[in-house]
């Protein structure tokens, strides 16, 4: 492991899990949120997010890899910086179509690991806790973690050679457990449920305590509830 200023990099490759991370082009990302923060702050908001959750998950010894699926440059650029592996969205067919691109990226690579989605908006996100989620994931041929309003779903595993099967977007969670994934519900992963979309999903991401990227934009003032 290497540490560059506050950003502890996992770069043992053997560790078990590979985790692919969407993201959407800047410009178009996280569009919700701009009401709270204003259309100049989101997009550098949305990398920040992105950027925090691929350092957490880089610094847990349990993960090898972190591929990100991504058109953007600038994101790509950042977030490689910090160790991540970058890949393109060619399929274009939408976001599950990039998440098995992602994860097939990932398996080209380390064939014999587990693979895990891990949503780019997680700003809190407490290496402890991703490490908690990614053991029990390794009993279960499919695990997933809810998000924090319980309709969402934030992280879904696949142990080696059982195929993702992802179905994000919308009520997520109830389609994930209908495919046959088991839902992992210990306590105390709040960071790992916490996505941001809005205004107020920023506020209890704050509350919680979030990385040092999304720290450094919102430490002037916190940004207005949604109303």
């Amino acid at each position: 492991m290497r540490t560059e200023g506050e950003i502890a990099t996992n770069t043992d490759p053997t560790g078990p899990w590979s985790l692919v991370v969407p993201l959407k082009p800047l410009a178009r990302a996280k569009s919700r949120l701009a009401r709270a923060v204003g259309g100049d702050l989101r997009p550098r908001l949305a990398l920040a997010f992105a950027r925090d959750t691929v350092s957490a998950a880089l610094a847990c010894r349990a993960v090898g890899d972190v591929v990100v699926v991504t058109d953007d440059p600038v994101a790509g650029a950042a977030l490689a910086a910090l160790g991540a592996r970058t890949v393109a969205d060619t399929p274009a067919a939408g976001l599950n179509a990039a998440l098995e691109h992602g994860a097939r990226s990932a398996l080209a690579r380390r064939g014999g690991a587990a693979v895990a989605v891990l949503n780019a908006d997680l700003p809190a996100l407490r290496t402890d806790e991703l490490a908690r989620v990614l053991e029990f994931s390794s009993a279960f041929p499919r695990a997933f973690v809810a998000d924090a309003q319980g309709i969402g779903t934030t992280f879904l595993s696949a142990t080696p050679g059982v195929e993702l099967r992802p179905g994000f977007g919308g009520a997520s969670r109830a389609r994930h457990l209908a495919s046959g994934a088991v839902e992992i519900g210990l306590p105390g992963l709040d960071s790992v449920r916490r996505d941001v979309d809005t205004g107020d999903d920023l506020a209890a991401a704050l509350a919680l305590g979030v990385g040092r990227f999304t720290a450094g934009l919102t430490a002037p003032a916190a940004p207005a509830a949604d109303r």
